[in-house]
């Protein structure tokens, strides 16, 4: 930057040349010419999904609820969200996140505006006759001085405005983002619920199962002992005492890794997770499909929207990137009063003033004003590929609950049917094997079988669970988008145009 004082400093016979120079400084400025982004926002309309979620049978109705998770019925499970919601450090670390956006904003603000210092002092000084003479030297002089420093640099092409701009939208997507983290932590608390629930609902099936074989080791010492059964018999039935009590100790095992992981969702220790009772009869809720997919969605989800703010960011930083280029014009001055004791200070003879106004334009840097601008372009490049991608899968997990919901419906209501085949074969089995008609291993077999589809319903269970969670978390899990987020453009006309 090669800095031009103003007209009124230079030379009476210098003046007629200034417009030649100036002219000749802006034929050799640095050029941005040739550099602008490449990315394009994608528009939500053109990811087709009409007719994969037209095969859902759920009802069409608005987005969920900012407190979904109610739909659950369980109060302990509201408790638990609420206690995570309070003071995870996760949450913390989003909230500094949003402080530090906040402080950045507040520095680009103050960028913009004027400065003004005050300063004062006083100096002394006495030199020896040997270094300055009898005139000077051998005597003490000081002087007292208060000044004001003035500064401004005049935003002439908007550079500041818009490095503000970025920042302020930065905060906009820290604040978002925010929400995303609270959003993902109640998420995780009640997945973290429904897996205790499966966790005592596998104990229950454990426990049923180790009440069969004991009754069935039972019966088959009594048939053992009248001389029916054989010793055979009596170890095949003794063998599923030991497997039910460790699927007992398994189930138990997850039921305690259930409530370390949510202790320590809540932010707690493990010791915490003790106090946390066995979950409700949790109920599989009649989920609903807003009907305004896809475009609905982007100001639903707070990663889209975060997502959003930031392009919205990275266009600012090219428009500052750009101002760099132009000439900037820079205002100092100073002012103050010197004078040899602290009571003259206030006589006129004492005041001095310096005003420096100053025009600076970049000629030759070496590329390293094309190189700024170049990044600047590559980031906005990235945030738009960023927010394209969370759009993508945004819509993507969206369709995949709606297809996990539908299918796990329909895959529960065959394993009840096959539970209760299964129940019915183990009670035939039993009584032939009582009326001595029928034999042990049809009992072993039934026996497995039942346990086999107790099982995997259970499993069947807690996946709807989770479906279900999941699908409130992919439509935005009740989001609520602010007036500023509602108005941050999602088109890639507003964001590329004004650097073509």
């Amino acid at each position: 930057m090669i800095p031009i004082p103003a007209s009124s400093f230079l030379p009476r016979a210098a003046r007629p040349l200034l417009p030649a120079v100036l002219a000749l400084a802006l034929a050799a400025c640095a050029s941005s010419g040739g550099l602008q982004p490449q990315g394009r926002l994608l528009e939500a309309d053109s990811l087709r999904s009409e007719r994969t979620l037209a095969t859902s049978d759920l009802s069409v109705s608005g987005f969920p609820a900012s407190d979904w998770w109610r739909s659950f019925g369980d109060p302990q499970l509201d408790v638990l969200v609420a206690e995570g919601l309070a003071g995870h450090p996760s949450l913390d670390a989003a909230d500094a996140r949003l402080r530090q956006a906040e402080a950045q904003a507040g520095l680009a603000r103050a960028d913009r505006l004027p400065s003004l210092s005050v300063s004062g002092g006083y100096t002394g000084l006495r030199l020896p006759e040997s270094m300055a003479g009898d005139e000077m030297g051998g005597h003490y002089a000081g002087s007292s001085q208060v000044a004001f420093d003035f500064s401004y640099g005049i935003d002439l092409w908007g550079g500041k405005r818009a490095s503000w701009e970025a920042a302020v939208d930065t905060v906009h997507a820290a604040a978002v983002d925010a929400q995303a983290a609270r959003l993902a932590l109640s998420s995780g608390i009640v997945q973290a619920y429904v897996e205790l629930d499966r966790a005592w609902r596998a104990n229950d099936v454990a426990e049923q199962e180790l009440e069969r074989a004991q009754k069935a080791l039972q019966l088959v010492r009594q048939r053992q002992t009248a001389g029916i059964d054989s010793v055979l018999q009596v170890r095949q039935a003794e063998g599923r005492i030991p497997v039910a009590h460790q699927q007992l100790q398994a189930a138990q095992q997850q039921i305690d890794a259930a409530r370390t992981a949510l202790a320590a969702l809540l932010g707690q220790g493990p010791d915490r997770g003790l106090s946390i009772a066995r979950p409700l009869a949790l109920q599989v809720a009649a989920l609903q499909l807003p009907g305004v997919l896809p475009s609905a969605l982007l100001g639903r989800r707070p990663d889209v929207v975060a997502a959003r703010w930031r392009v919205e960011a990275a266009d600012k930083r090219i428009a500052t990137a750009r101002t760099r280029f132009y000439p900037s014009f820079n205002l100092t001055a100073l002012a103050g009063v010197v004078a040899p004791s602290v009571g003259d200070l206030l006589e006129s003879g004492s005041t001095f003033a310096y005003l420096g106004p100053a025009l600076s334009l970049p000629i030759f840097d070496g590329g390293h004003l094309r190189a700024g601008l170049a990044e600047a372009d590559a980031q906005y490049d990235l945030a738009v590929a960023g927010y394209n991608q969370t759009v993508v899968d945004a819509l993507r997990e969206v369709a995949d609950q709606v297809n996990a919901v539908r299918s796990l419906q329909q895959q529960s209501q065959s394993q009840q049917q096959a539970v209760a085949t299964a129940e019915s074969a183990f009670d035939l089995a039993g009584q032939r094997y009582r009326a001595g008609i029928g034999n042990y291993l049809d009992v072993l077999a039934t026996q497995a079988q039942l346990l086999d589809a107790q099982q995997a319903l259970t499993t069947l269970h807690a996946r709807q669970l989770l479906a279900a969670a999941r699908l409130s978390q992919a439509l935005g899990g009740g989001f609520e988008p602010s007036a500023g987020d509602a108005g941050a453009p999602a088109s890639s006309s507003s964001s590329v145009s004004p650097h073509s």
